[in-house]
């Protein structure tokens, strides 16, 4: 029998984290938080529950999960965002692996939910993500702010888990167009530093595919008004990056 560690990263979550630590209960043997200073009530219900809370002053995602990753006192891991929850389903899933582990890692589907509505379609579903797994076997890696698992060795046998990882992503549309200017940002700084160019054909073409792929390849428009909006700010989001990575590098020039 296998024992395992939630580990989660916060900040600002007083909304959902309560949803999460529930849903951990009773599948996992010890619940790690790593919280950048949130200045909300996260702290405190957190703190209503038998979890281990670590503050960290923010050091990228990417940075933070491993950071996180490395406090926690068990091998085998299920990750965990403040803001999704694990269904019953998977729930019910991760608890049969306790006493039935055979792969070094555990794909989950991931169910977003946007303006109260379950997105199934576009790029948002299934979502497959790679969060049940062995911690000495994987790292957090990608371009923030899109970071992944991924496990060291390609050839790491990977299994996928029935149920929804739940995902509470935005609750209005303001609030998604101001996640998108963020995430854009941060993710023009990253390609910055990578070298990465911004040529006028990829600020015209990229996020052109990009909308035309969610929205149509892969029906996005079954999801109805929110699902056009969805596809619009993954084109947005994409042009955008591109945008600010070109203002970069005319700024170093």
């Amino acid at each position: 029998m296998i024992r395992l560690s939630g580990v989660i990263i916060t900040y600002n979550e007083e909304r959902n984290i309560s949803k999460c630590l529930k849903s951990l209960v009773d599948v996992v043997d010890e619940i790690i938080v790593v919280d950048s200073f949130s200045t909300d009530n996260t702290k405190a219900i957190c703190n209503s529950y038998d979890v281990t809370f670590i503050e960290q002053k923010f050091l990228g995602y990417i940075e933070q999960k491993n950071f996180a990753l490395n406090k926690a006192t068990n091998d085998f891991v299920v990750s965990l965002d403040g803001d999704e929850l694990l269904s019953e389903e998977l729930r019910q899933s991760i608890m049969h692996l306790k006493s039935n582990w055979r792969f070094d890692g555990y794909y989950c589907n991931r169910l977003n939910n946007f303006c109260g509505q379950w997105i199934k379609h576009s790029d948002w579903y299934p979502n497959k993500k790679l969060r049940v797994f062995d911690r000495r076997k994987a790292e957090w890696k990608g371009i923030n702010p899109h970071d992944n698992i991924v496990l060291h060795n390609p050839k790491n046998k990977i299994g996928q888990l029935k149920g929804d990882i739940l995902h509470h992503t935005y609750q209005s549309y303001s609030e998604f167009n101001k996640k998108t200017e963020y995430f854009s940002t941060i993710a023009a700084a990253a390609y910055f530093k990578e070298g990465k160019t911004a040529s006028l054909l990829k600020i015209i073409w990229n996020p052109s595919w990009a909308f035309f792929k969610s929205y149509f390849l892969r029906l996005g428009f079954l999801d109805g008004f929110n699902g056009f909006m969805i596809c619009y700010q993954t084109a947005n989001i994409t042009f955008l990056k591109y945008v600010k990575l070109r203002e970069l590098i005319k700024k170093k020039a």
